[in-house]
């Protein structure tokens, strides 16, 4: 038993290098597979490496992926819910500056139909009364051209000029991505319409603030026109007329009209004449469309030209407030007054009300979607020896 080979001694006592403590045997231990088993492990960590970038931008930000989860949300909602959204709110916004509007112009149509002015006196001496009744040189429909087809009209072009140069200089694209887009059944609303809107809806809220502005002091004060004498042709309780001497130099505030020839309306337009109507009305639409060209007219293809529709459209408003003076329609200082609240109200309206003159506001660039987020995946370098 001596002489038994060395195996027969090593088996049962020594435990193999490749075998553990349960008698498992580790194949990594062996030379032959310790160069396949290095490879495998470089291989797995890169493919982890990769799958991590992949999975989760540099930095390991969660926010982007909770991001990610709403962007996936949203875009799973049916289309016709988010058209839905967008047809209320722009209805919303409409019906409420529709509203406003309401609110300032229907008591220009009360004062128009059951306003009542201040009675007051006079003196049949007063020859600031005494002349004769004319036409008006400029009517009503011409001024409603004026006030409002002119105004709307050179708004409608500017905007569409501007909108057109736009899309040219982003090769047919549009404003860009910037721009707060509206989707109104199904349609996107197009950017011009939308800039018409805004200019027209702030211009006619501007016009309407000027002329119950105008209506107010009408009213309030009740001065008489200088046809007054014309039109009422007064009558004494005495029977008198302002021809009899008893009532020379007499302030007279019991009298009744007469008014032959004169219509309901004329007998109550004879106490309207402080401020003037139509000066306020023509000089808040020209001196407010004089500053629109000044901010939005960006031809230049000619020096004067804007400067030249400007000067138009101031005088036509000067010509429209002189004619009230010359038809004895006001006074002098009716015409003065009734100039000032318009240009007043042109010049808040435009510098206050509108965006004409406000600076673009820039805004920090935040990415809002993962697309916005740049990636790069971690570069993975292997070396052997």
């Amino acid at each position: 038993m001596s002489n038994g080979s060395p195996v027969s001694e090593t088996t049962p006592l020594r435990r193999l290098d490749d075998q553990d403590e349960d008698g498992n045997v580790n194949v990594a231990n062996r030379p032959e597979t310790t160069a396949t088993t290095a490879a495998t492990t470089i291989v797995n960590n890169n493919n982890n490496d990769n799958y991590n970038s992949i999975q989760q931008p540099e930095g390991g930000d969660n926010n982007n992926i909770s991001q990610q989860t709403q962007q996936q949300q949203q875009q799973q909602q049916p289309q016709h819910v988010k058209n839905m959204d967008t047809n209320k709110r722009i209805l919303c916004r409409v019906g409420l500056d529709i509203l406003i509007l309401l609110c300032v112009g229907f008591p220009i149509l009360l004062f128009f139909l059951l306003g009542d002015p201040y009675k007051r006196g006079f003196f049949c001496d007063d020859e600031s009364l005494k002349h004769p009744f004319h036409d008006s040189t400029v009517r009503n429909w011409m001024l409603y051209i004026i006030g409002l087809v002119i105004p709307v009209g050179v708004i409608l072009i500017v905007e569409l000029l501007i909108s057109r140069d736009n899309v040219r200089g982003h090769n047919g694209n549009g404003n860009g991505s910037s721009k707060r887009r509206y989707v109104f059944m199904n349609y996107e609303i197009p950017d011009w319409l939308i800039e018409c809107y805004k200019k027209v809806g702030i211009f006619g809220f501007g016009a309407a603030v000027s002329q119950l502005t105008t209506d107010i002091a009408k009213y309030s004060i009740g001065r008489l026109r200088p046809h007054f004498i014309a039109v009422c042709q007064p009558i004494m309780p005495d029977g008198s007329t302002c021809d009899s001497a008893s009532n020379a130099g007499k302030y007279i505030q019991d009298f009744t009209c007469a008014g032959v020839g004169s219509t309901p309306r004329m007998l109550k337009e004879m106490r309207l004449s402080f401020p003037s109507g139509h000066s306020s009305f023509t000089f808040y639409t020209m001196v407010y469309v004089a500053l629109y060209l000044q901010a939005r007219m960006t031809w230049h293809g000619s020096k004067l030209l804007r400067h030249f529709l400007q000067f138009l459209f101031i005088m036509i408003a000067w010509y429209t407030a002189l004619s009230r003076v010359s038809d004895y329609k006001h006074h002098w200082s009716d015409v003065l007054a009734g100039s000032l609240i318009g240009s007043l109200c042109a010049l808040i309206v435009a510098n206050y009300v509108s965006d004409l003159f406000q600076k673009p506001r820039t805004k920090p660039y935040l990415p809002r979607t993962s697309q916005d987020i740049q990636t790069v995946p971690h570069s993975v370098t292997v070396t052997t020896n």
